[in-house]
């Protein structure tokens, strides 16, 4: 009998460290989500570690205290790595690496590699590639055998490991390549964006901290099909979806990526286009998971990265999402709050986007929103002019129709373009 050989890949075992510089700061919150960052990646995590300093080590990210400490931790756990909390220079990486003996990574490359996992389309694997690229050009010293690299682990895998030994010149060249083919996908996203606005169907971002239920949400709304995973950045690539109202109007309902603590900054330059969709969004919908403990800090981040994009003067309907969730943990002894508040949000609906709960409340906020920003008409159009009234039924809410001699009469709201298009 031929023997079988088990090809699974072995699960990495990190330990995870961060360094708290006050006893207010979120580190804890922080190295948890870390943890399911990890988990997502596909390693598990056997420790997590917390260093009280002043600021963290210019040379060694760490004390030695702590070094020494987690020397004893590696090799009681066996563990395969450890991974740093915040961004480590090229110094840190690479001294932090000589004294544990051990691979090193930080939060920064956990992201990246799940980016890379999970980029599907042509844009999403040019913006991966760049960001890993620009992380990586900034490393070329100090990072020794971790560029060469061989394996299955965290920071091994996606399209930026195609030369494993590219020197500065050759990643300049890439670098400078993909900033062309993305400037290309830029041009046709503008250009979709451009027929967007001349036809005026108005557009819902879907924005919120990863894993709030944002495409649960889309999927209900829309039946989109969108990968649904408890998992931190499980769908990765924007997705527009047609969604006609309760009244008829039709509306375009665009889904982002997720956010999160300490998004790193070549991730938020190569995303810019894909991020910049709530940018020319009429209404954005903030998705929060009511039933986490950090919501409050997830809004927080949501509105600091939106500030950042240059998104500060939209609608915003705030959807305290998982209200299921909620009720199970406060039944379960949770220290939650029944209800929360977003003081910058226009509208706030609780809402569960997995049993539909709220839902219907959620499409009657929009079109409250979309009503008030239109005018009321009420005219006779000549049967003529009946391809005006497709227009009505189409970008419009219609609420009267009624077929005279002279012709039909309509009384609908309609967005401003459109009336200026009826009667100009």
């Amino acid at each position: 009998m031929a023997e079988l050989f088990d090809m699974e890949e072995k699960q990495e075992r990190l330990i995870l460290v961060g360094v708290s510089t006050s006893e207010h700061d979120d580190t804890k919150e922080s190295l948890e989500e870390l943890k399911e960052l990890v988990k997502t990646a596909g390693a598990e995590t056997v420790a997590m570690v917390i260093q009280n300093r002043e600021r963290p080590h210019p040379g060694t990210y760490l004390g030695k205290g702590k070094i020494e400490e987690l020397l004893l931790l590696i090799e009681e756990l066996s563990a395969d790595g450890v991974v740093c909390d915040d961004e480590l220079s090229p110094a840190q990486m690479k001294n932090l690496e000589d004294a544990l003996g051990t691979q090193i990574m930080d939060r920064t490359m956990v992201i990246l590699d799940i980016f890379a996992q999970h980029a599907s389309t042509r844009e999403g694997k040019i913006q991966v590639e760049l960001a890993q690229l620009k992380y990586r050009s900034s490393r070329l010293i100090g990072m020794g055998h971790v560029l060469s690299r061989l394996g299955g682990g965290i920071g091994t895998r996606g399209p930026g490991e195609k030369k494993l030994e590219m020197d500065r010149r050759l990643i300049k060249d890439r670098i400078a390549q993909l900033n062309r083919e993305l400037e290309d996908v830029v041009k046709s996203r503008e250009v979709l964006r451009a027929a967007r606005n001349r036809n005026p169907i108005p557009v819902v971002s879907i924005v919120g901290y990863t894993n709030a239920g944002k495409s649960t949400m889309l999927n209900y709304l829309t039946g989109a099909g969108v990968l649904e995973e408890d998992k931190l950045f499980a769908t990765l690539d924007p997705t527009t979806r047609n969604l006609v109202l309760p009244s008829g109007q039709q509306i375009l309902l665009t889904d982002t990526v997720g956010f999160v603590r300490k998004l790193p900054h070549h991730l938020i330059d190569a995303f810019r286009s894909t991020l910049e969709e709530a940018k020319y969004a009429d209404i954005i919908i903030h998705v929060v998971d009511a039933s986490n403990p950090d919501c409050d800090k997830h809004m927080h981040v949501v509105y600091e990265t939106l500030r950042g994009l240059g998104v500060t003067d939209k609608t915003v309907v705030t959807v305290f999402n998982k209200q299921d969730m909620l009720r199970e943990a406060i039944a379960a002894g949770a220290m939650l709050a029944e209800t929360q508040k977003d003081l910058k949000a226009d509208e706030t609906v609780r809402a569960s986007a997995k049993t539909g709960e709220g839902m219907e409340e959620v499409l009657a906020v929009l079109e409250k929103i979309l009503r008030e920003s239109k005018v009321l008409i009420e005219h006779v159009f000549p049967y003529t002019e009946t391809a005006k009234i497709q227009v009505i039924r189409k970008y419009g809410q219609l609420l009267e129709e009624e077929y005279r001699e002279d012709g039909t009469y309509v009384k609908a709201y309609v967005p401003k373009e459109t009336y200026m298009q009826l009667f100009h």
